[in-house]
């Protein structure tokens, strides 16, 4: 698991969601623990032995580790506590997102493709400084039946079954928020309905799109 965390962290590199020591990625390692990237170590540094171990059940942010959990630990261990099906979550400051995400502007269903992140809406979390219980609980709101959102001022957030899934529906909300930004500077587009956006997603349901875990 430490490799696969390291190995996704130098993708979302290499597929320019994040840049330096940007973002941050988390992966349950079994019921009770979960791995956090390092403070301030960019991928290209990043080694498997540098993560840190935390308990999903303390809320002081304990970790054993050589070097400390990211600063945002908090929002990846309650999204994880909250939603028991999830097992990874992934944070990034991908352009488009991070646009939009100051603009405080969601992106509604311009494309069908919304519909692998369980609603017709990516939805904005409200803002709150980095690391505190305040951006915790925004986020955690925001991603109620959801599996990503913008965050206010800041980037991006997705989650999944898996960390594979976590980190290709975080290259989807990326590539939503490039075609809305551009679509805006056309003066906006067609709008997908509710009702044909919960048909796309029942169609998923059997095309592999929704429902893998690891």
């Amino acid at each position: 698991m430490r490799e696969a965390v390291v190995a996704q962290v130098k993708a979302l590199d290499r597929m320019g969601l994040n840049r330096a020591a940007s973002g941050n990625v988390s992966a349950r390692l079994d019921a009770d623990r979960v791995l956090v990237t390092p403070s301030a170590v960019t991928a290209a540094e990043l080694e498997p032995e540098m993560l840190a171990l935390m308990a999903l059940d303390d809320p002081d942010g304990g970790w054993e580790g050589p070097l400390k959990p990211s600063s945002e630990w908090r929002f990846h261990l309650d999204l994880l506590r909250a939603r028991p099906e999830l097992g990874a979550v992934v944070h990034t400051h991908a352009p488009f997102s991070t646009i939009l995400a100051i603009a405080r502007r969601p992106i509604p269903a311009i494309h069908y493709m919304i519909a692998a992140f369980g609603g017709p809406e990516i939805r904005v979390a409200g803002y709150a400084r980095f690391g505190t219980p305040e951006l915790s609980a925004e986020v955690v709101a925001a991603m109620e039946g959801r599996l990503g959102c913008l965050m206010a001022n800041h980037g991006m957030l997705t989650a999944a079954g898996d960390l594979t899934r976590a980190v290709w529906l975080a290259g989807e909300l990326e590539a939503l928020a490039h075609q809305y930004v551009h679509l805006l500077q056309i003066g906006g587009g067609h709008v997908l309905s509710d009702a044909e956006i919960a048909e796309t997603a029942a169609a998923f349901s059997g095309y592999g799109v929704h429902g893998r875990r690891s």
